[in-house]
């Protein structure tokens, strides 16, 4: 038995400023054949990596192919795009015959000319490897689940969970039902509901818990393969935006179109719910909440301006107004500002100096902030792991402004936990109020480190109120731009 495996893999936020082209992905992930790290696998790799470990072990043979990955930001140069797949493609080309493909892909990636960068790829590999071929794909739940990916792969799975600590777990799941359908246990039907709205859903907060909770009870009996929910990715506009529910059953289609459909309508009666759980403050109001809230640390979250949906990640609106109100025992992270890191590095730790951070890459990133900065922390390549994933944020300083602390980062990148803080020698738990760019709570050890989480709406580049976004190409109608959108079964 032959496998193959690649990844191809991005989120794309058109809006954002921040063009992604190859360099993109060579500052992020760009191996080839050879080049797999053994150690835990980078973002997008995780089926490939799966595939590796269980081959020696279950009787097969892994062809190993080029994988790609690139920080979220704008659209991707297309002649770029076109190189890699290409080089994928190719690959496959000289493995064929091949019994089973495995792609890591993000499921939100768009380029110049390629609304469905997957679809595109997965037409591709059909094409090549014909109708018997069982191709497995691993997506992430902020993807666009179109009906063209549906048709073309035999299983696809979802992360279950945001923040996405799963992605291996998931892998192992994909490559189980692979394994299980070339050896004939079973074979593999879909089925996909489209609940028509668009929404964020933390599935750490107790309902999106639950329902998770209850989708993964149900995976292994009654012929349940799989269950995945597609959250959307919000800030992209492209026709097939929309949260979507995916089932994978053994054989029985009219069995998950049953269950894909209850699933749905379930999904789709906690919009109110869900969306009653996110309330944004103004800057103003959500420092104000943060002094009166008697606990520590009170973590406030800009989602609006985070790396991780294709953010700039250096606007300076909260931190701008924590200077002028001279709130003492605050900490901010993480601003990219590569000029300002390597500034703060030739000046060395303990250094004081005029610094200028910030609101460098438009006028979403705020206007920059000219301070006397002190030099606190600095660390060289610093990596930042998160799940079973592994990255880096490259060289990074903590400043002191005022009574405000400062993370600067050379390379954009989430806040995903407390050792971003800790690495450059800043005490999360020490302080009054944490800054994060980022919707994730800063988990370490299972739980958030914050006594509160307030969610801030900036005025940064992703704006968390989608009635605002001036969506163009989306399918209407769909909640909660339109009250009359029309949920229900597509594959």
């Amino acid at each position: 038995m032959r496998l193959f495996a690649a990844s191809l893999a991005t989120e794309t936020n058109p809006t954002s400023p921040l063009p992604t082209s190859l360099d993109s992905f060579k500052d992020c992930v760009f191996l080839r054949p050879g080049e797999h790290p053994e150690e835990a696998p980078l973002f997008g790799t995780e089926p490939l990596w799966v595939a590796r470990r269980r081959a020696a072990t279950e009787g097969f043979t892994l062809v190993e192919g080029s994988c790609f990955a690139a920080t979220p930001a704008g659209t991707t140069n297309r002649r770029d795009y076109e190189f890699m797949r290409d080089e994928i493609l190719a690959q496959l080309k000289a493995a064929l015959p091949v019994d089973g493909v495995l792609l890591g892909l993000h499921g939100a990636m768009v380029a110049h000319g390629y609304d469905d960068v997957e679809g595109d790829i997965l037409e591709h590999v059909r094409a090549l490897v014909g109708p018997k071929c069982v191709i497995g794909v691993e997506l992430d739940p902020h993807c666009h689940l179109t009906v063209k990916r549906v048709k073309l792969a035999d299983v696809i799975v979802l992360y279950k969970e945001y923040p996405h600590t799963d992605t291996v777990e998931r892998a192992e799941e994909l490559v189980d039902i692979v394994l299980k359908a070339l050896r004939g246990k079973v074979n593999p039907v879909m089925s996909l509901y489209d609940c028509r709205q668009i929404q964020l859903y933390l599935t750490t907060l107790p309902l999106m818990r639950g329902f998770v909770d209850r989708i993964k009870a149900m995976e292994g009996k009654d012929g349940v393969l799989s269950i995945s929910v597609c959250h959307c990715f919000p800030w992209a506009d492209v026709p097939e935006l929309s949260g979507r529910i995916l089932v994978v059953m053994d054989k029985n289609k009219t069995k998950g179109d049953a269950l894909a459909t209850m699933l749905g309508e379930e999904f789709v009666s906690m919009r109110a719910a869900i969306e009653a759980q996110y309330e944004y403050l103004s800057v103003d109001e959500a420092i104000d909440a943060a002094l009166e809230f008697d606990g520590a640390p009170v973590l406030l979250a800009e989602t609006a301006d985070a790396a991780g949906a294709g953010a700039p990640s250096d606007n300076t609106t909260i931190l701008r107004r924590l200077i002028e109100r001279r709130i003492e025992n605050a900490a901010v992270a993480a601003i990219w500002d590569p000029v300002a890191v390597r500034l703060c590095i030739e000046a060395g730790k303990g250094s004081e100096f005029p610094l200028r951070i910030g609101g460098k890459t438009g006028p979403m990133s705020g206007v920059p902030i000219d301070a006397t900065a002190s030099v606190i922390g600095l660390k060289r390549d610093n990596p930042q792991c998160y799940g079973s994933r592994s990255g880096t944020l490259g060289n990074c300083a903590a400043v002191r402004v005022g009574g405000v602390e400062v993370v600067l980062v050379s390379k954009r990148a989430s806040t995903v936990t407390p050792e971003l803080f800790r690495a450059v020698g800043i005490d999360p738990l020490a302080k009054k109020i944490l800054v994060s760019k980022s919707a994730r709570p800063l988990i370490t050890d299972g739980a958030s480190i914050a006594r509160k989480m307030i969610y801030v709406d900036s005025g940064a580049l992703q704006s968390v109120d989608y009635r605002r976004i001036p969506y163009r190409r989306v399918n209407r109608p769909i909640w909660p731009l339109d009250d009359d959108a029309r949920p229900g079964l597509i594959f």
